[in-house]
């Protein structure tokens, strides 16, 4: 975060891959330290030869130049290409400039708060957010999401979670990302996102948190399978899950919500071995 006055504060550990924690090393341009990117040259510069490179572009905007250049090491040892920009317009400029599949974003940052950056990105591109900060309170927790955020992280947090969200968040891809104001509607079940109200037969319907993520990404894609892997990934991100039964118990109680026979569900269909199926 951007200081207050006195003396700049050293730079603060970050995790490393193996879970320790690490200081982030030299400043560029002092003795042993590593070659930093220039502006305009993007980290996914295809190399000599004509080999395009593949790995995963992620933007990082931060503030903290020790938070970026320790994260460039370490995202980089993951296998992902890293962009980096100290504030919104730099990002804003890379952003469109290198088309990044995810954006790792500060929520304080020197010109513009990191919410209104989200909104615009999001306007851009369906492009994924997580966004990063020491500030983890639920309102600012809640406001990320709103705006559009994927995933929320706050700091200190280790490399090795921060990776594992990262890349759940890339498998779910811009299809997962569902409007939050759309009504979503199927048979005798409708789903309003911005009031998070369900109705069956125009009869209202109770529904925990979890139940309602699970029935709005099941019916945002309509006779289409939704495998076991993708709920987990999608709704249980913040959680260790050694098995499927915590979603085995939210698909039976939303079939004693929602079906006219529990037992022979119609709208809410397994499919055996792979995942679920909504049909309206």
């Amino acid at each position: 975060m951007t200081g207050l006055g006195g003396p700049p504060a050293p730079p603060r550990p970050v995790p490393a891959p193996d879970g320790t924690s690490v200081s982030p090393g030299p400043r560029p341009g002092t003795a042993g330290a590593p070659a930093m990117p220039t502006a305009g040259a993007p980290h996914a510069t295809p190399p000599a030869g004509g080999v395009r490179d593949r790995r995963p572009v992620v933007l990082v905007v931060d503030d903290e130049e020790s938070y970026r250049q320790a994260l460039s090491a370490g995202l980089g040892h993951e296998g992902f290409a890293v962009e980096v920009a100290a504030d919104g317009h730099e990002a804003l400029r890379r952003f469109h400039r290198s088309r990044p599949d995810l954006v790792l974003l500060d929520v304080m940052l020197p010109d513009q708060s990191g919410v209104e950056l989200c909104q615009q990105m999001r306007a851009l591109a369906p492009v994924p957010i997580i966004m990063v900060t020491a500030r983890d309170s639920e309102v600012d927790v809640v406001v990320g999401l709103e705006v559009g955020a994927s995933d929320y992280v706050a700091k200190p947090f280790r490399l090795r979670e921060l990776v594992a969200r990262m890349r759940a968040v890339l498998r779910r891809g811009p299809t997962a990302q569902v409007a939050r104001a759309e009504v979503l509607s199927g048979g005798p079940v409708r789903l309003d996102q911005a009031r998070r109200e369900v109705t069956v037969e125009d009869r209202p319907v109770e529904l925990s948190r979890k139940e309602f993520d699970l029935l709005a990404l099941l019916m945002a894609h309509p006779g289409q399978v939704v495998t076991r892997d993708w709920c987990i990934d999608r709704l249980w991100w913040d959680q260790d899950l050694a098995d499927s039964r915590t979603l085995d118990t939210h698909v039976k109680r939303l079939r004693r919500k929602l079906e006219p026979d529990p037992a022979n569900p119609r709208h809410i269909v397994t499919v055996r071995g792979v995942g679920f199926r909504f049909e309206p």
